[in-house]
């Protein structure tokens, strides 16, 4: 196994590594829109959800994999309320359509509204 660590993404807030590569695929932990540069937190689920797009393809990336390669990913959602919006942008970054859960959760790290986390094939 090979721990994947990028600062393009944001670091760990707990116990855990970005993403790990292990036999032929990288799984990545759940991302939030943290912003990795600023460490804020953008409004809105539109631009949340793009900010944790870019964070599972910074790490995918980091461990020499790409949206092009995931064949499943998991969704949370604060709300279900946002998700036509979350959809739309998610789209827009997996365009291979993996198989995906996308679910609602109570509550989220930092009160944030999407968290995504994905296997790819590495």
């Amino acid at each position: 196994m090979k721990v994947v660590e990028t600062k393009n993404a944001p670091g760990a807030i707990g116990p855990y590594s970005q993403a790990f590569v292990t036999n032929g695929f990288v799984i990545t932990s759940g991302q939030i829109p943290v912003n990795p540069e600023t460490g804020e937190i953008p409004a809105g689920i539109e631009a949340q959800a793009a900010q944790s797009c870019k964070n599972v393809g910074a790490i995918l990336e980091a461990a020499g994999s790409g949206y092009d390669k995931v064949v499943k990913t998991t969704c949370f959602l604060a709300d279900m309320a946002d998700f036509a919006a979350f959809n739309a942008v998610y789209a827009e970054y997996f365009t291979s359509k993996p198989a995906r859960s996308c679910v609602a959760a109570k509550d989220l790290p930092k009160g944030v509204l999407c968290e995504i986390e994905a296997i790819a094939e590495a």
